[in-house]
């Protein structure tokens, strides 16, 4: 556990330094009154955590300060800390493979690192001891199965591909039949990733869950969105998006060693209920790890 959380918090480094910039200072004080307070809501807005939470955060702290509970800036810090890992604890994370063979469909935008974050969790589920396959579901992008194919092969994970250009339903039409003849514990499905700005590939995203559900009754199991925690804010409009068009059961965010702006995992969960199951904080086949609340929290701080 232990290395885990050291590499979670190496991983979350330019974070925690926009975070400690911002509220640090003010933290580290000696007093507290309402100005402090005013300056810290502003301090979490700037450190990307959202608008929502840093109201919350600040409503929670001003009537425990009108209440005499609060004396000084390490019971803020505290206090904060504690809010913070309750918005994340609000909803599970747990990332729930019960059906057989369950169905994973992955979304997002080109450049978030799907591929890759698929790749990886491929390689993760077959470390376990499952038995997974791969639908390249991405027919439009150019040399998107062939990307998927190399993931594959890496981990040792055979991929269900047409050619370019062909219907993604078929794809996954086919993946599925694969999947039970060849009794797979999990299929994950990629698809296109210009979905948010195409209404046209949107319904086409649509059309592929509505196939997943009529060959396998309650799929897909996970629909889960890797969002790329370089986009901050923006990564939070292409959640509501997805999660509008398909049902977001999960998020991914990806590239957390290289961005200051992981604060927006606290946006997502105060806006969107959506809860982060997986966390990208390097370029390995091994750096996909799940995500725990109470770790996240301590590494910020």
């Amino acid at each position: 556990m232990f290395g885990v959380l050291r590499s979670l918090s190496e991983g979350l480094a330019k974070t925690r330094k926009n975070f400690t910039d911002k509220v640090g200072s003010l933290i580290l004080g000696e007093k507290i009154d309402e100005a402090f307070l005013d300056e810290l809501e502003e301090a979490l807005i700037a450190s990307d955590v959202g608008i929502g939470t840093a109201s919350l955060v600040l409503k929670d702290l001003k009537e425990r300060f009108k209440r005499n509970e609060l004396s000084s800036p390490a019971q803020v810090k505290e206090r904060l800390r504690q809010i913070l890992f309750e918005i994340l604890s609000a909803r599970s994370s747990e990332f729930s493979l019960a059906a057989a063979p369950a169905v994973v469909l992955v979304v997002g935008v080109n450049g978030t690192g799907k591929t890759t974050t698929i790749g990886k969790l491929a390689y993760r589920l077959r470390a376990e001891g499952k038995h997974v396959m791969l639908a390249a579901g991405d027919t439009f992008r150019a040399a998107a199965s062939e990307q998927l194919s190399i993931w594959g092969e890496r981990a040792g994970i055979p991929v269900i591909k047409h050619k370019e250009g062909a219907d993604p339903s078929a794809v996954v039409f086919d993946a599925v039949s694969a999947a039970k003849a060849r009794a797979v514990d999990v299929l994950i499905v990629d698809t296109a990733g210009r979905l948010h700005t195409k209404s046209n590939l949107m319904e086409e995203l649509k059309k592929v869950q509505r196939i997943l559900s009529r060959e396998l009754p309650g799929a897909p199991h996970e629909t889960l969105l890797v969002l790329d925690g370089n986009t901050g804010q923006n990564a939070l409009v292409q959640a509501k998006m997805f999660n509008e068009a398909v049902g977001v059961t999960g998020i991914v965010l990806t590239k957390l060693d290289g961005t200051s702006k992981g604060g927006i995992v606290f946006a997502i969960y105060k806006e969107l209920s959506i809860p982060v199951k997986f966390v990208g904080i390097g370029e390995a086949i091994e750096d996909l790890r799940s995500f725990d609340p109470r770790e996240f929290v301590n590494a910020l701080f």
